[in-house]
């Protein structure tokens, strides 16, 4: 049987890691000890050695799905021709890591219930650990009424409340599950050197505990603006994608799923991209979680350190580290056989210029709780725009880390633009008023050589590269930062440009050719509509983009535009980022229709 293809799954979390769980009750991912630790189950990657643990009807079956409201637990009903079963999943919630009292369970405790709704449904469970990446098969030993299973320093404890018939690497059940009775499974993690033995746990009161603390949490933050559902629903899934001990959020939860049919683009996502962290704080600011985007800013600040003239990283691991160098392992097939698995990501290497203003525009915004400037967030923003000051001339690798030459991108001079124009909107909380006149005549010479390099008037837009003719979708993040406006004649060529030679059905292509559309840039283009003044059309898009989302409200990275399919590592935050910011953009929009109307009328 073949792993499902990724819309397929929804993700569990627990404030350290990520699993996957397909509509077909298979758990095919699942990295217990980080979100970038080696796998137990990577069927995901590999049919055969991956590891996987199911439970399903056995038999054909129907399949309805959905987070139980503000959590990431997810309720699957199965239904036959026997009756119906449903499968509550979730990653019991870490409380040192989150910081609740509602639980108290060691990190990587996974819980399966299942429960008869009606009839007398005949079940299968099938359980193969494999761990680090399929590398190793370890023997199954019974300690009591619990499966234990050690490898490479991991020990996993699985606990069934049914007869389980254990082999030597695997072991399997089955049974049957009438109308109103329950049937309990937990899967513990821990590192072996702990000397501990797998826990008992009550799986119901905890998946209870879960549904409670994920609920605390999400009651705490309210969102004021349009298509609030959404906006919530996004926001805990960057949630679950934040290693909570230190405040960092993972791209993604996997890696090496590719973004073409052809398995080229293969990544490995599970790293922390400082772009994408700085547009996640302005997401979180936007959708009511000061607090929270205040907490992961500090945190990368620490994470960055100090770095004088050396390039700023552009992302580092989930607890800071900076050597993520990249290596290919031959021992998964890859997904849907592509014939590469990677871990590790050789981007970290590189230098980008468009992570400097990125990381300057987060802080403004957050300035007044982050007020006064603690000394590493004032050092660090000193030293981010001495960087843009002097290196805004330099080629770079770009927001889309191309790994061939150098180009001098043109988002990369705007995001340069974007750290010295905060900075002297910062004032003398950042420098002397010299200082301020020098950054502000920097800032002013950047923008002037935008507008004359960038515009090629032979394509008649902003085109990716300076002397480029190929047009790019990074441009539409330039009236997002307040570069331009987006009514701006030239800025309004430009969208319309790439609505017409890059947007099939609403969906972005960040170049000619691109055989997806990246939603992140989908979700720009709907900004840029409802900043030139079109906020309907701007809407009647988000609302075709948000109902590209899975069963469960998750994004990969890019829609196939052939098939309709997601594809890329899942679920990709990036995505989800996009979606609130555009939501917020929308409510802004809005708001200041209603205020032009009222101004008109009094």
């Amino acid at each position: 049987m073949c792993a499902s293809p990724i819309e397929e799954y929804a993700l569990l979390a627990d404030g350290r890691s990520g699993a996957l769980v397909g509509r077909d009750g298979s758990v095919d991912w699942w990295c217990p000890a980080r979100f970038d630790g080696p796998s137990v189950f990577a069927r995901l990657l590999d049919n055969d050695s991956g590891g996987h643990w199911f439970i399903r009807p056995d038999g054909e079956f129907d399949v309805e799905r959905q987070y139980l409201d503000g959590t990431l637990v997810v309720r699957t009903v199965f239904t036959t021709r026997d009756g119906s079963v449903a499968i509550t999943d979730g990653l019991a919630l870490d409380a040192e890591a989150r910081g609740h009292e509602i639980g108290h369970y060691p990190p990587g405790l996974l819980l399966r219930e299942v429960e008869g709704l009606s009839g007398r449904v005949p079940m299968v469970m099938s359980y193969e650990p494999r761990f680090e990446y399929g590398r190793v098969r370890a023997h199954l030993l019974r300690h009591g009424t619990t499966i234990v299973a050690r490898a490479t320093g991991s020990t996993l404890g699985l606990a069934p409340s049914v007869p389980v018939d254990c082999r030597d690497v695997d072991a399997s059940a089955t049974f049957t599950v009438e109308a109103g009775r329950r049937e309990t499974f937990s899967l513990s993690y821990s590192p072996t050197y702990h000397q501990r033995e797998p826990m008992a746990v009550d799986v119901s009161a905890a998946l209870a505990d879960t549904v409670e603390a994920w609920r605390s949490w999400s009651g705490a933050h309210t969102y004021p603006g349009l298509y609030a559902p959404l906006v919530r629903h996004s926001v805990l899934v960057l949630q679950g994608l934040t290693y909570q001990l230190s405040g960092s959020v993972v791209a993604a939860a996997t890696t090496s799923v590719p973004v073409t049919a052809e398995g080229q683009q293969i990544y490995d996502y599970r790293y922390v991209w400082l772009r994408d962290f700085s547009l996640t704080l302005r997401a979180l600011s936007s959708a009511a979680c000061p607090d929270e985007a205040v907490r992961l800013f500090r945190w990368m600040a620490e994470a960055i350190g100090v770095v004088g003239m050396e390039p700023v990283p552009i992302m580092v691991g989930v607890e800071g580290e900076r050597d993520l160098s990249e290596r290919q392992i031959d021992v998964l097939d890859g997904y849907v056989e592509t014939g590469s698995v990677r871990l590790g990501n050789a981007a970290w290497t590189q230098r980008q210029h468009d992570i400097l203003g990125q990381i300057v525009d987060a802080a403004w915004l957050l300035r007044r709780s982050l007020e006064p400037l603690p000394d590493d967030v004032h050092r660090l923003l000193r030293d981010i725009i001495k960087q843009a000051a002097q290196t805004w001339r330099e080629p770079d690798s770009g927001v889309w880390e191309m790994r061939e030459e150098l180009r001098h991108n043109l988002t990369s001079k705007v995001s340069c633009w974007l750290a010295l124009d905060r900075a002297v909107r910062f004032g003398t909380r950042l420098g002397s008023p010299a200082e301020l006149r020098r950054w502000a005549a920097i800032r002013d010479e950047i923008r002037e050589t935008i507008l004359r390099e960038g515009w090629n008037e032979r394509v008649g837009a902003y085109t990716g590269a300076f002397d480029s003719d190929q047009l790019d979708a990074s441009v539409l993040a330039l009236p997002l930062v307040g570069f331009i406006r987006a009514d701006d004649p030239r800025m309004l060529a430009t969208v319309e440009r790439i609505q017409r030679e890059l947007t099939v059905d609403g969906l972005v292509r960040r170049w000619p050719g691109e055989p997806g559309g990246f939603l992140a840039c989908s979700f720009w283009l709907v900004q840029c509509l409802a900043l030139a003044g079109d906020p309907d059309r701007a809407a009647e898009l988000f609302e075709s983009l948000a109902g590209r989302a899975n069963d469960v409200g998750l994004f990969a990275e890019q829609i196939d535009l052939c098939t309709g399919r997601q594809v890329g590592n899942f679920p990709q935050a990036f995505s989800h980022i996009g979606l609130i910011a555009a939501a917020w953009r929308l409510t802004e929009t809005q708001i200041d229709r209603y205020s032009q109307a009222g101004k008109a009328t009094s």
